[in-house]
């Protein structure tokens, strides 16, 4: 049986992130993707110039129109937009909490422009962090979430991401890629304890809806049966080959897109 995977984030009409990079992962993972939408933006792989919220109230409706008719084998959350939609969205998952959570904190896009205000911020810790079975912060977005400075060393990424898992997440995948050196390294955090999976830096600007990219891979993953480990691993092997295979594409003059479908095309 093919699992359905819901997407509940925003909508990049570059289709480098967002709904878009999602639904492409889903379907390079092997699963069937579904998308609630929170908020449309204009943006390429330049940045973003606008966001038009979608009403929390149809965040609803459209979570309530996938349950009421499809079996829903896990849930990424990206880009929520404002507290009402996280309110909507934590309202709208609390009767499904037999569904696993994958919770992508989307706070600031590639070009960095911000797409958090600071009171979705507050929403986010509060109503979303407690459902989620793996959160997938970077260093920018585990900073904001416990407000502190953004951890320098793996000592200070261990630090934040025990933190972040006191605030309610099953487990937390804090990721490396904004520190200094050669290396890429994520940090996964559980209840038996951490671990550090290791990943190669890639010398490439197109680096546009990695953190989508990942967290949808790990949510369809999840949705096949995988341990959060085995996701988180088999997730992060997966992104960095569509990061390496990602200058067969021609999509744009800023951060370009990974290559979603590198094992197809």
């Amino acid at each position: 049986m093919i699992a359905n995977v819901l997407s509940i984030a925003g909508s990049d009409p570059s289709g480098g992130a967002g709904i878009q990079a999602d639904l492409k992962t889903f379907s390079a993972r092997g699963t069937y993707g579904m998308a609630v939408l929170t908020a449309l933006t204009a943006q390429n792989t330049q940045g973003v110039t606008s966001v038009h919220n979608v009403p929390s109230a149809f965040v609803a409706e459209q979570i309530a129109a996938i349950f009421d008719d499809i079996a829903v084998g896990a849930i990424k959350i990206g880009m929520i937009a404002s507290a009402d939609i996280a309110g909507a969205i934590s309202d709208s998952l609390r009767t499904q909490v037999q569904t696993p959570v994958v919770l992508d904190p989307v706070m600031v896009a590639k070009g960095g422009a911000r797409l958090l205000p600071e009171d979705a911020i507050e929403a986010v810790r509060h109503e979303l962090l407690p459902l989620a079975v793996l959160l997938t912060p970077n260093l920018p977005e585990a900073a904001a979430l416990l407000d502190r400075p953004e951890a320098q060393s793996r000592d200070e990424m261990l630090a934040q991401a025990n933190d972040l898992r006191a605030l309610g997440p099953t487990a937390v995948l804090l990721k490396g890629g904004h520190l200094d050196g050669g290396d890429s390294p994520d940090l996964l955090v559980t209840a038996q304890g951490s671990t550090w999976i290791e990943g190669e830096r890639i010398d490439t600007r197109n680096t546009h809806g990695t953190g989508c990219t990942l967290s949808s891979a790990i949510a369809a993953e999840i949705a096949k049966g995988a341990s959060i480990e085995e996701a988180v691993r088999t997730a992060k092997d997966y992104v960095t080959h569509a990061i390496a295979a990602s200058g067969s594409l021609s999509v744009g003059s800023g951060h370009g897109p990974t290559h979603h479908f590198h094992a197809f095309w």
